[in-house]
């Protein structure tokens, strides 16, 4: 996970002795607890729509911490779009496709490890900027290659952040403190989701081609560009392998089946991989060492779910799913059915369905104990319990909430100073 955990002080008598009495090694790991230890751990979610990230509490009852604006410089990036004519057209394009007639700036975000800021990829701005969570004023700022900045990963360490470029089939890897790119590598088209192997020796992206064409049927699913998942080594970026599922999907028979691979999670050990992919109500296992598909779980239809496939969002059927920290079950977004729900993973039997209003991602809360998701259709994240599948809370948030990630502010944070 991206944020580190939080761990105990040392009573305040035994920090004060070390402090004055221990060698300079011991004392900067003293301060380095004790900095540590004045970390509050919490969820950021992003509204894409309004350009904003409201703070919540990573368990219990996820009340609001704090509300932070993750476009400051609106005014500064619109002028400089309005003066290029190519920023233009790909910024009404974004709008008008994907971003289904509103702009998108706040796709993906991650803490830094002291907890002072947040860095934020922003879809229509064609950036990521770290933003301090103090002043709420930017740190820095980095330009994606191409016209568009999508989803984000961040390394074990919580140092570095990876940021798929989905106009220039690009991943860049920068320094979360400073912004500076440590290293780039190609993709398949469209660059989607990304993730850091648990050892950080790996990052997996996974393209998901064109999703905003009307060219939806099974038989002109070739249209959609070239899609697979592309692993690098994650210091010298450079490729290791290439796993084109289309071949995977064929020979578990599904030839009519997308091969666009939306969200995905690995198992605790990471022998598994279970991934969502365009159009399906349901979700695979991947053997990773066997390289090939194991097992497939079909989810319930939704009979208010239109059958016309051009209606679904950005090619989007389930989009969406985590897995609990034990690894026996999983929680999947059925984004266009409406519903929310957990599997057990070893039998693959679903649990209640969960009424939510396009939930468009699913993730793990600060315990462990709940699945998070963001209901984009109706502002507000919920909470479901892995043990029970049933609904705990809903909490109100922004405009159009999309990813959800957890991380750490320092400890007495509500909200960037307004003096």
């Amino acid at each position: 996970m991206p944020a580190l955990r939080s761990r105990h002080l040392c009573s305040v008598a035994a920090a004060l002795v070390l402090t004055v009495a221990a060698p300079a090694t011991a004392a900067t790991a003293t301060a380095d607890t004790a900095s540590a230890a004045a970390l509050r751990e919490v969820m950021f979610v992003g509204n894409n729509w309004d350009g904003t990230a409201d703070v919540i509490k990573s368990t219990g009852d996820f009340a609001k911490i704090g509300h932070l604006d993750v476009i400051p410089d609106k005014d500064q990036r619109m002028a400089e779009i309005n003066a290029d004519p190519i920023k233009w057209i790909y910024f009404m394009a974004i709008r008008n496709g994907v971003g289904e007639g509103h702009d998108q700036f706040a796709d993906d975000m991650y803490s830094t490890p002291d907890g002072r800021s947040v860095v934020v990829s922003r879809p229509s701005f064609a950036d990521v900027v770290s933003i301090d969570l103090a002043t709420g004023s930017i740190n820095w700022r980095f330009p994606v290659s191409g016209y568009r900045a999508d989803h984000m990963a961040v390394s074990p360490d919580g140092k570095r952040v990876a940021v798929s470029a989905s106009l220039s089939n690009t991943v860049h890897v920068l320094d979360i403190d400073t912004g500076k790119q440590l290293g780039s590598f190609a993709t398949g088209d469209k660059p989607h989701e990304n993730i850091f192997t648990k050892d950080g020796k790996y990052i997996w992206n996974m393209s998901i081609g064109d999703v905003n064409t009307a060219l939806d049927d099974p038989a002109w699913d070739w249209t959609k560009g070239d899609r697979h998942i592309t692993v690098v080594d994650a210091t010298t970026y450079k490729q290791v392998k290439v796993i084109d599922m289309r071949d995977r999907l064929d020979a578990f028979g599904l030839k009519d089946f997308s091969d666009a691979i939306r969200p995905a999670v690995f198992s605790p050990d990471e022998s598994k991989f279970y991934f969502q992919v365009s159009f399906f109500n349901g979700f695979f296992e991947y053997d990773v060492a066997a390289d090939k598909i194991t097992r497939m779980k079909t989810l319930p239809k939704n009979p208010a779910t239109s059958s016309d496939r051009t209606t679904w969002v950005n090619d989007s059927r389930h989009h969406g799913i985590s897995m609990n920290p034990e690894g026996t079950k999983l929680c999947v977004a059925g984004t266009m059915d409406d519903y929310a729900t957990v599997v057990d993973r070893a039998t693959f039997q679903e649990g209640p369905l969960i009424t939510a209003s396009k939930p468009y991602w699913a993730t793990v809360s600060g315990d462990g104990k709940d699945c998070i998701i963001s209901e984009s259709g109706a502002d507000q994240v919920t909470a479901i319990d892995f043990a029970t599948g049933q609904k705990v809370t809903s909490v109100p948030v922004g405009d159009h909430p999309q990813r959800v990630r957890l991380g750490h502010v320092q400890s007495d944070w509500t909200g960037p100073s307004t003096d």
